[in-house]
């Protein structure tokens, strides 16, 4: 139920008491049984009409007072609300006023602290990109969330900020200096982690169990390279065990760059593999080329060695080698000596020519291998070349990745062709020097021996050959 309203609370009596009343009225006039009655009821009926009237004016009357009063109430309310409003607007415009020169101060008193920590915020953003590739974060975690945080901040850093900021960038200072062994959590090749020893030099370098490490910022952790440098193995495992004292060690300055361009650079094998058909038929042209010449090297080695030994005794020829074969052409006795010059000459030059072939041998075509390997890597860089035409034709752009396929089969099949040309040419420049001195010998030695003979004979017979 409703509370009353007490504004209504006088009406609401008065007609409660009328009502009252003229019951009461009512009761009388249903009693009276003659007119005496009826007119004293009637008489004190106008009786009590008067007395309600009387209640009623008295309940106008203080009615009106009391709306008087509320009305008197709510315009004093209404004053002081509006005196209220304007003190407090007064309040508000004098506060803007103080606001604006406050802020005015404010920014006179900042002066260069304004780009102090504009600079501030530069080089936190600045460091947090550095601290979170670096190396060092291996071991201290989580130091570039701090920076990023204070690099994006619109309010002012506080003190204990801008220590934090000089700390973080003189640690990885002196962390870069140090050569440290700390335990940390490392992924191998398969995806799997472990816990393992870690070796780091400064922020260049970081080995755990004779291996190189890179760091891997997404994960925060190290993770162990696909592929170790072979040539740089025997320093991680020196260095891995070493204890005290010093030793040699691999560091890249590049801050692993170096390292990782190291690692993916092709071994031998698979540079060979890139020249494709072309490389592998120029590479069996060279290696047969080589065999070839080393098997004849041997042998013109074996030559002059019996020659060389068939010059210490040239009166017994032997036939075991070229110069005893010709020798052995010439007739011993003078007698037997032909009589035209001429005609030996002929026989000694045919006893040389006999012994030519086999020591010139194979020349010929290592000549042919020199000349055919760098036509066989021209017709490979044309291989290549339509590779990589091929490629911009069906990607419709010029992506250099998309590209060095074609490109590196042409460089590599042009550098094995002339990779087996220059030393085939080589070796057979030193075939053709070692046959020639043979030749020479054998034409020397033959020559005068002949020249030898014929004097003897003059010299006995007395006769001209």
């Amino acid at each position: 139920m409703k509370p009353l309203n007490f504004r209504y609370a006088p009406a609401f009596s008065f007609l409660l008491a009328t009502i009252v009343l003229s019951w009461a009225a009512a009761q009388h006039v249903h009693a009276a049984d003659n007119l005496e009655d009826l007119l004293a009821q009637t008489r004190n009926a106008r009786a009590a009409q008067e007395k309600i009237n009387e209640v009623r004016e008295k309940e106008f009357l203080a009615n009106r007072d009391r709306q008087a009063q509320l009305l008197a109430a709510a315009v004093r309310s209404r004053d002081a609300a509006e005196a209220r409003s304007k003190e407090l607007s007064a309040t508000f415009d004098a506060n803007e006023v103080r606001l604006a020169e406050q802020e005015e101060l404010m920014t006179q008193r900042l002066g260069s602290l304004g780009e102090l920590f504009g600079v501030v915020r530069q080089v936190a953003g600045d460091t947090s990109s550095v601290l979170y590739s670096s190396l060092i974060s291996a071991q201290y975690p989580k130091r570039d969330e701090f920076l990023a945080g204070l690099g994006k901040a619109k309010s002012l850093p506080s003190i204990e900020e801008l220590e934090r900021l000089w700390y973080e960038l003189q640690r990885e200072m002196t962390e870069s200096g140090r050569v440290v062994r700390f335990r940390s959590t490392v992924v191998e090749a398969s995806g799997t982690a472990s816990q393992d020893d870690v070796v780091r030099i400064g922020s260049f370098v970081a080995m755990a169990g004779g291996r190189y490490l890179n760091y891997l910022p997404a994960l925060g952790s190290l993770a162990v390279l696909a592929r170790q440098p072979s040539d740089l193995i025997n320093a991680a495992e020196k260095l891995q065990n070493i204890r005290s004292g010093y030793t040699q060690a691999a560091v890249d300055p590049s801050r692993g760059v170096l390292l990782s361009m190291i690692v993916q650079r092709p071994d031998l094998l698979e540079r060979i593999q890139k020249g494709q058909e072309v490389g592998y038929l120029i590479i069996a042209v060279g290696a047969i080329g080589v065999l070839l010449a080393l098997y004849q090297a041997v042998f013109l080695l074996r030559i002059r060695l019996v020659v060389k030994r068939q010059l210490a005794d040239l009166d017994r020829p032997v036939t075991d080698n070229p110069l005893g074969r010709v020798l052995s052409s010439i007739k011993t006795s003078p007698e037997s000596i032909e009589e035209d010059a001429e005609v030996v000459e002929l026989r000694i030059s045919e006893a040389v020519l006999r012994e030519v072939p086999r020591l010139e041998r194979f020349q010929a075509f290592l000549r042919l291998a020199v000349a055919a390997g760098p036509l066989l890597g021209l017709i490979g860089t044309v291989m290549g070349m339509i590779i990589t035409f091929q490629s911009i034709t069906e990607s419709g752009s010029s992506d250099p990745r998309l590209m060095a396929n074609g490109i590196g089969q042409a460089m590599i099949a042009t550098v094995l062709g002339l990779g087996i040309a220059i030393p085939l040419l080589f070796m057979n420049a030193g075939l053709a020097s070692m046959s020639r001195q043979v030749v020479q010998v054998l034409d020397e030695q033959s020559t005068g021996l002949l020249a030898e003979r014929l004097e003897r004979a003059k010299a006995e017979g007395g006769r001209r050959v």
